[in-house]
């Protein structure tokens, strides 16, 4: 599967009116301490090492995050926390993302998202994650995942249908479920709602980190 064919029609897509207008919105009005940004205001393309073997899956883009920026997870709190535990772990070189600019690479793993645009208020409809629900099929299905982490249960939830898990398994943090040559990871999701309250510690996210990791570079 070519990557890059992929992500331009993501980019180019929209199918969705409320959250092209959204997006589009958002890129226009910024928020002041980014005013003088040149926002993104596209969906967002997938991020990471086009060799991969493990899928990182978010909800969606955060407004002024990378509906700025331009890249998942980069320019945000939520960023800010991810990156840090995926370099404890040894996937990634570095522990900031703040820009497509700052060198940030990612070893073994792709980050997508189960909704590209940015949704008001986090939350895409469910006509919104259908429109966009293919994307997430066809780079699930374009190779063998060894391990696949879901960020949140609509991550969770999203990606066990795809591979065509019925019933879905309660998602919870720190929750395993192991496909043939692909384990399914679960963690909180870390937005500023967990880990300003405790929910979600970096301890918590960096044992599902390297326990992803693990899978993704077996030991020997």
């Amino acid at each position: 599967m070519d990557l890059d064919e992929l992500d331009s029609r993501i980019v180019a897509c929209r199918r969705c009116p409320r959250l092209v207008a959204w997006r589009e919105q958002t890129a226009a009005e910024k928020r002041r301490s980014f005013v003088n940004d040149t926002y993104w205001g596209k969906p967002v393309p997938n991020f990471g090492d086009s060799d991969a073997s493990g899928l990182i899956v978010g909800l969606a883009p955060a407004a002024h995050g990378a509906n700025r920026t331009g890249r998942m997870f980069t320019g945000d709190r939520s960023g800010d926390w991810l990156y840090r535990s995926l370099a404890r772990a040894g996937l990634c070189n570095q522990e900031t993302s703040v820009s497509i600019e700052d060198g940030l690479r990612l070893r073994g793993v792709l980050i997508t998202a189960a909704v590209h645009c940015a949704p008001p208020d986090n939350k895409p409809l469910p006509d919104e994650m259908a429109n966009c629900s293919g994307y997430l099929k066809e780079l699930i299905n374009c190779r063998q995942w060894r391990g696949v982490l879901c960020l949140g249960g609509i991550a969770w939830a999203s990606v066990l249908r795809v591979y065509g898990v019925k019933p879905v398994p309660k998602f919870g943090h720190g929750v395993e479920f192991v496909l043939p040559g692909t384990a399914v990871l679960g963690s909180y999701h870390p937005s500023q709602q967990n880990t300003f309250t405790g929910r979600l510690t970096e301890a918590m996210l960096d044992e599902v980190a390297q326990r992803f990791a693990q899978r993704i570079f077996p030991a020997g």
